[in-house]
């Protein structure tokens, strides 16, 4: 029988000028934990799994709404496994995210990969609305096949708009049913990791990080707004952390806190 769960996460300045959770609601394999933030003033949220999640049929979504002045960082505590249905069950699983900052919030949404296990099939979407003066640091990873294995089929979205407008609309598809050319030196030239990191910051209005390499598979592209991306592909998850990190630390330390 496929799950189908609803988890939230709401965060505001209480009278204290400091950022609470007035809302954290777990559903089924969602199960949100409130933790010691690394980061400052920042309240902390760390998604655990509670069960095998998600499975092929399953439908499973995840909200957060931070509030204006509010900081809220949100991390896992393990990578997500998408896994094949149990049972005769071959529809897609389908996992969404829907984030909102509202006016001078800030979100670090930083949850660990997505690993696509070999015969399992998902779809999963990001969307996140930004107030004008919001801030996002936003990572996305996956993991195309456990070790020794080839990957399932995985389906992303990723659409950010700020102020209304569009900031970026993203889809990518990987492994058996997607569209060909997928493997290829195009796309992922046969690498089976893969990841961005987005981060969108009022101050680039001002003066926004320049287009470059940062690696042999690793670029960072200026959006049109507020807002850089950086993609990187790389033979394994280890790897890819460490690029991804590594554009954290070297290209975005003076706006990430």
């Amino acid at each position: 029988m496929s799950v189908r769960a609803v988890a939230r996460i709401g965060a505001a300045v209480d009278g204290r000028g400091v950022t609470s959770l007035p809302v954290l609601e777990s559903d089924g394999p969602l199960a949100l934990r409130r933790t010691r933030a690394p980061h400052g003033p920042y309240a902390r949220v760390t998604v655990v799994g509670a069960m095998s999640a998600p499975l092929g049929g399953d439908r499973l979504a995840i909200e957060a709404r931070v509030e204006e002045d509010a900081w809220l960082a949100v991390d896992s505590a393990a990578a997500t496994i998408a896994l094949p249905g149990a049972g005769r069950v071959a529809e897609p699983a389908t996992y969404e995210v829907e984030l909102s900052v509202g006016e001078r919030g800030r979100l670090r949404w930083l949850p660990e990969q997505l690993v696509s296990v070999h015969g399992s099939s998902l779809r999963m979407t990001t969307r996140v609305e930004l107030a004008p003066t919001a801030r996002l640091v936003l990572r996305d990873e996956q993991i195309l096949g456990r070790h020794g294995e080839s990957g399932g089929t995985f389906t992303g979205r990723l659409t950010v708009y700020r102020a209304g407008r569009p900031l970026i609309d993203q889809q990518t598809a990987y492994g058996p049913g997607a569209p060909g050319g997928w493997d290829g030196p195009a796309v992922l030239g046969g690498h089976r990791a893969v990841g961005q990191l987005l981060l969108v910051d009022p101050s680039f209005d001002d003066q926004c990080p320049r287009a470059r390499l940062l690696g042999p598979t690793a670029v960072l592209t200026p959006l049109a707004g507020p807002a850089v991306l950086v993609t990187a592909l790389a033979p394994d998850a280890r790897l890819l952390r460490s690029t991804l990190d590594s554009a954290m630390n070297d290209v975005f330390g003076a706006s990430v806190g």
